[in-house]
This record gives structure tokens, sequence and C-alpha cells, in this order.
């Protein structure tokens, strides 16, 4: 029998470690409450394993759920708020930093018209995404039908093979806290800076480290706002960090 064709888009798990991890534990956890009920005497003090068991995986195992809502559904709806911060002419010039399989980047395509065009950069580490591949982000490109508008770049934040002031808009969605040594990170902030024209605005969301965006972002001398995602649909919450870079 042959194969169905692929006809919708795939955008993978997020960090499917954590996902994994979360429920592994959480099930480990609630086995181990489930044959440990004798409590622990320490001195004086009397431990209760069963309930420390019981209500740490029960805790994993909701972060687990919340994470997969998150994956499958939350962050459509997180791409969505993030790009209703700018407000899009259609001839955009737009970069995804850390683009992964495409959401946010092709989210961006569909809001520019043919004089407009999306730029997806990306080392496609398969730790931070499921699946993932420059191969199977054009994949979801074409099946978008916005392959006309969009090109893929594999480099890292830290060194952008593009001109200075090359984008009216940069867009990042849990990307930079990836890049663990701080210099570095500093560096791609640094990227982002030089590659976005003046007048132009940076949209970048993470889980954490945004204090320290916005504030390189400040030092740069842009003007800097932070905003909350939505709070059902992001797990664990999401900051964003919108910062429109000095007019020359």
């Amino acid at each position: 029998m042959a194969t169905a064709a692929v006809t919708k888009p795939d955008y993978g798990v997020d960090a499917p470690a954590v996902l994994r991890n979360l429920f592994l534990f959480g099930s480990a956890c609630l086995f181990a409450a489930g044959v440990i009920h004798a409590p622990i005497h320490i001195g004086n003090v009397i431990l209760s394993l069963h309930s420390m068991f019981l209500w740490t995986g029960v805790a994993l195992v909701v972060e687990g759920f919340l994470y997969l809502l998150y994956v499958k559904v939350g962050k459509m709806h997180h791409r969505d708020s993030m790009l209703a911060f700018h407000a899009w002419r259609g001839d955009e010039q737009v970069l995804d930093v850390g683009c992964g399989r495409g959401l946010l980047l092709i989210g961006a395509a569909k809001r520019v018209g043919s004089a407009g065009r999306a730029t997806g950069i990306d080392i496609w580490s398969t730790v931070d995404m499921g699946g993932n591949a420059m191969a199977a982000t054009q994949k979801n490109i074409e099946l978008e039908g916005v392959a006309d508008r969009c090109t893929l770049v594999s480099a890292g934040a830290q060194e952008m093979p593009f001109g200075d002031g090359s984008f009216d808009v940069i867009v990042s969605n849990l990307c930079l806290h990836n890049i663990y040594d701080k210099p570095t990170r500093q560096r791609a902030l640094a990227e982002i800076v030089r590659v976005l024209k003046p007048g132009g605005q940076a949209i970048l969301s993470d889980y954490k480290l945004t204090s320290q965006y916005g504030a390189y972002l400040r030092g740069a001398g842009f003007e800097v706002a932070k905003k909350r995602g939505s709070m059902w649909a992001t797990f664990p919450p999401l900051t964003v960090v919108v910062a429109r870079k000095p007019a020359a």
C-alpha cells in the first residue's frame, strides 16, 4: 500500500528531552509513592516519603502535560502574539534567529508580500528541537506555500553572515538561552543590533535571561519594553522583549 503524502507541516517537539524527563521522573515518583508507605524517623522529625514522592510525581506529570499543551497548541498562539507586536507593512525584510522548523519564520513570511522576505538562521540542533533539520524546515515552508519568500541559512547567531542593517524586523523564540556562554550570547545580541536597520524592531521571547537581553539592548540605545506571553498557552511562562533600534 502506498504511503500517504505528508500534507500538514510538522513543527516538532521543543526540547524533547525535557518533555520525556518530566513524564519519566514523574511516573517514577508516582510508582515509588505506590510502594513506599512507612515514614522515616530522623531524630524527632518524621518524614513521609509516600507524600513526598506522591506530590513530586503529580507536579512533574502536570508540568509534562502543560508543556505538551504548549508544544502542540500553545506555541501557535504564542507565535501570533509575538508577531502582533509589530505593525506589518508587508514589505519587511525579516530575520528569525534560531528558526528551528520554521514556525515563527513562516508566520512572518505570511505577513510580508512579494516585496518582503523572511530569512531563518539556525544550526538545527536536535537537542533543542525534535527532528530538527534544514530539510524539515524547508518542507514546512513548501507545505505552507511561502517558499517564494523564505531563505534558510545555516550559521550560528554569534556570527551572522549578513551586512549591517539588513533587516527591518528580527524575531527569536526560545533560542538565545541555548547559547550557554555569556560572552558568546552577548556576541549574538551584538549581531542582532548590527544587522537590524535603524528604526527596526527586535522581538525576542524566552523563559529566562530576558532581563539580560533587555539590558544589553537598552545599553545599545534601544527603546525596550517587556511583555508577558499568554499565561495559558505557554509553559514555562515566556517573556517577550520588544525593542526598537534608534533611527539614524
